[in-house]
């Protein structure tokens, strides 16, 4: 999940080499933090949050192989 994240955001950002995805798990949540260069945030949220939401989609999708828990996207 942690790679898939990646890759995206590094296809889109300017600066590949900034993007870092770190990943915390708690009880019944993992926390996935996205990196990214200064720069290179617009980019990741978009136009009204369009990228950041439609990244979250996916996530959606991956919460039914993890038994459960809630995946949650941070953009730091």
């Amino acid at each position: 999940m942690e790679e898939l994240i990646e890759y995206v955001a590094k296809s889109l950002v300017d600066d590949p080499t900034q993007v870092k995805v770190r990943r915390k798990e708690t009880a019944g949540t993992i926390i996935l933090e996205l990196r990214v260069a200064q720069g290179d945030t617009g980019r990741i949220i978009g136009k009204g949050g369009r990228v950041a939401n439609a990244i979250r989609a996916l996530l959606r999708v991956a919460e039914d192989t993890h038994k459960g828990k809630r995946i949650v996207l941070k953009i730091i």
